[in-house]
């Protein structure tokens, strides 16, 4: 679960905290993020998800976003990136 703010400020930390150099994932594995607790967001929350994406996906494994705030689902909408979002 996702928390807090996720923008321009926070973005890198979030990311990092979450998979940083030490992330490892199996093949196979499938990855749900909850992103109910973020409070704020900013075009930097889009970024995230694409490099969360990127990370999963090139490790094999899967990932899913669930609960994103609806100014989160605007921007991805806005940038046109929400369909390549896995977004459930």
């Amino acid at each position: 679960m996702v928390s807090g703010r996720l923008t321009l400020d926070t973005a890198r930390k979030t990311a990092n905290e979450l998979f940083g150099d030490n992330f490892r994932v199996a093949n196979g594995e499938k990855l749900v993020i909850d992103l109910s607790g973020v409070e704020a967001v900013d075009s930097s929350a889009v970024s995230v998800l694409l490099q969360w994406s990127r990370q999963t996906l090139g490790n094999g494994a899967q990932i899913t976003f669930i609960n994103l705030p609806p100014n989160l689902c605007s921007l991805a909408k806005l940038y046109d990136v929400a369909e390549v979002l896995p977004i459930a």
